[in-house]
């Protein structure tokens, strides 16, 4: 995590400095921006405004840190760089047209990053409160979980294609052609395999439990 945190930091050095920038974009809709965050970058990328749990790439919240608390970095130079590693990703990250958002997607999300990323972190320590304050779901039954939910927030639709959620990613499988079993289905999205991260950690065993139950039970709709 520590080198690819390190690889985010010195990529945002060299498009600050011109290499490769399209500029500082046009602000775009922080609202739409939230929810293509979600259903694209969830999977792979922590931010804690949005409650996603990713740990494939960096930790959106821990990688602005500093260039927002310490080093002066406004808003619109954070909106630029995430633009920008959006438009010129660094591999492993999918390249625009596999994660098949428009030029106005791609500057809703660099908008809505630039708005929120280390601003719960700055909040707290100025306040002396603790981050993330949400209820601990650990221990709810699948019965307090939503299925389709968590597949939204986890950015599953960013990897898969599955017409119940309305999602067309082309990285994974296409769910609705998959016959997978409740029990396997439940054991890859815990574990992963296969090019796909584990989500043991990031989900609770509920969520788990439930994203299996909704891709198993609305597939092929």
């Amino acid at each position: 995590m520590r080198r690819r945190l390190l690889l985010a930091a010195a990529a945002a050095t060299l498009l600050l400095a011109g290499c490769g920038s399209t500029g500082v974009p046009e602000a775009g809709d922080a609202g739409v921006g939230e929810e293509v965050f979600k259903q694209k970058c969830g999977s792979c990328h922590t931010l804690a405004d949005a409650g996603t749990k990713g740990a494939v790439g960096p930790d959106l919240d821990a990688a602005f840190t500093r260039a927002r608390n310490k080093d002066g970095f406004d808003e619109s130079t954070i909106r630029g760089v995430v633009r920008n590693m959006i438009e010129y990703p660094i591999p492993p990250m999918p390249d625009r047209g596999q994660l098949d958002i428009t030029d106005e997607q791609a500057d809703a999300v660099a908008t809505y990053v630039a708005s929120v990323a280390a601003v719960k972190q700055a909040d707290a320590v100025a306040g002396g409160a603790t981050t993330g304050g949400g209820a601990d779901t650990t221990s709810k039954g699948t019965q307090d979980v939503d299925g389709e939910s968590v597949f939204a927030t986890a950015g599953c639709g960013s990897c898969h294609t599955f017409a119940a959620a309305g999602s067309s990613g082309t990285i994974g499988p296409n769910l609705d052609d998959s016959s997978i079993a409740l029990p396997q289905a439940q054991e890859q999205i815990a574990n992963g395999g296969g090019g796909m991260p584990p989500f043991k950690g990031q989900l609770s065993d509920a969520e788990i439990q439930a994203v299996a139950e909704y891709v198993v039970g609305a597939r092929g709709g």
